[in-house]
């Protein structure tokens, strides 16, 4: 019976996991389009 109750949190535990990668990806997408914004504004100056 233990091991019929593990999965849910298992799953839950992966979706949290999954929100934070997404998060992780987002703020790196993020940071990467501010640093190339920046270096072509300082390129063209």
């Amino acid at each position: 019976m233990a091991q019929k109750r593990k999965p849910p949190a298992l799953q839950q535990k992966k979706e949290e996991v999954n929100r934070k990668a997404i998060a992780w990806t987002a703020a790196s997408v993020g940071g990467l389009i501010i640093i190339i914004g920046a270096l072509i504004i300082i390129a063209n100056m």
